[in-house]
């Protein structure tokens, strides 16, 4: 799928590399239109980079591992590291299009080790003491939304409590008129209708956010 222009492009990018890094490829043989186009694309990536190491599951088959990250859909990429730990990073349906620059963000931060995160930001999400769900809703051609994604990612990455996950709301539009979705990128947190943010924020905006959720009783 990949042009010799665009390997090259993306060795050099990736160059910068310095631990392993696992992409977890989650698929389905039943109404998955996409996992077979998506496989092909992770599979010629984590070709140009020894660090990088391609997963392939099936939810079915591989019930306990998707279980584990409460994946329930396909296709879904999980990037973590040699240690298989859950990082809360997820990207539902293909990362194309200008999110194909998020994927490679985030296999260059999770092998840095490193969220990149203000020290401030991760001092604040230590206090977390419930969890946040935050899924960015996307399309393929929005030019911002990488950087709502990259940031939810950042954010997951750094803390346990936290969950990030992009949705390509073409691949899954059932989800995103769930959750009133006219504009991305959209930011709902913890499922809910009513706790939200619209467009790229800064990081100390949407910790703000994050951190006015109301907490369980």
């Amino acid at each position: 799928m990949l042009s010799d222009k665009d390997r090259s492009a993306i060795e050099e990018r990736l160059r910068p590399m310095r631990e392993s890094v696992i992409v977890e490829f989650f698929e389905s043989t039943l109404g998955c239109d996409t996992c077979a186009e998506v496989k092909q694309l992770l599979q010629e990536v984590c070709e140009l980079n020894n660090l990088l190491q391609l997963n392939v599951h099936n939810i079915y088959t591989d019930e306990d591992r998707a279980k584990a990250l409460n994946i329930d859909k396909a296709p879904v990429l999980h990037i973590t590291d040699d240690s298989l730990r859950d990082t809360g990073i997820r990207f539902y349906g293909a990362p194309s299009g200008y999110e194909f620059a998020t994927l490679l963000e985030d296999i260059l931060m999770v092998s840095s080790r490193d969220s990149g995160l203000q020290e401030a930001t991760k001092q604040t999400l230590q206090t977390l003491t419930e969890p946040v769900e935050l899924t960015v809703f996307v399309t393929p051609t929005c030019p911002y939304c990488p950087a709502a994604v990259h940031l939810a990612h950042k954010l997951a990455y750094e803390s346990p409590a936290i969950v990030g996950s992009m949705v390509e709301c073409t691949e899954f539009p059932d989800w995103a008129s769930q959750f009133d979705v006219y504009g991305v990128p959209k930011t709902v947190m913890n499922q809910s209708k009513s706790i939200f943010v619209e467009g790229a924020v800064p990081e100390s905006a949407l910790l703000k956010r994050i951190m006015e959720i109301p907490t369980a009783s």
